[in-house]
C-alpha cells in the first residue's frame, strides 16, 4: 500500500499564496503520475495539475500561469505552489498518485490523500 501525506492548506485572501506538500510513504516500487485535485462544495472532483515522472506537467485552464507543480523523486513528494489566489479556487485539494508497490511492481494503482482544506477569502 501506498500512504499519501498532504499539508500545508489553510485561509488565505485573495491574492495571496499557498504551497501544498504530499509525501508519499510505504513499500513504494516506482510513482508514474503525482497530480492535485480539488473539489468544491457541490462540484465535482476536478484535476487541478499532474507531473509525470520525467516533469512533463498538465494544468487545468483555471489555474494556468497561477499554479505551479513540482516534484521531488528522491523524497517521492509533490508540491504545488498556489499564485494570486481566488476565491473560486476555495475548496478541498487531494494529492493522487499512480505507483507500484514491491510486491508488484508491475501493476500500478491510483492512491489518494485525505484532502486538505483550501480557503481564499478576505
Amino acid at each position: 500500500q501506498v500512504q499519501l501525506a498532504e499539508s500545508g492548506g489553510g485561509l488565505v485572501q485573495p491574492g495571496g499564496s499557498l504551497r501544498l506538500s504530499c509525501a508519499a510513504s510505504g513499500r513504494i516500487a516506482s510513482i508514474r503520475i503525482m497530480a492535485w485535485h480539488r473539489q468544491a462544495p457541490g462540484k465535482q472532483r476536478e484535476l487541478v495539475a499532474r507531473i509525470t515522472s520525467g516533469g512533463g506537467t498538465n494544468y487545468a485552464d483555471t489555474v494556468k500561469d497561477r499554479f505551479t507543480i513540482s516534484r521531488d523523486n528522491a523524497k517521492n513528494t509533490v508540491y504545488l505552489q498556489m499564485s494570486s489566489l481566488k476565491p473560486e479556487d476555495t475548496a478541498v485539494y487531494y494529492c493522487q498518485t499512480t505507483a507500484s508497490t514491491i510486491q508488484n511492481v508491475w501493476r500500478f494503482y491510483d492512491y489518494w490523500g485525505q484532502g486538505t482544506q483550501v480557503t481564499v477569502s478576505s
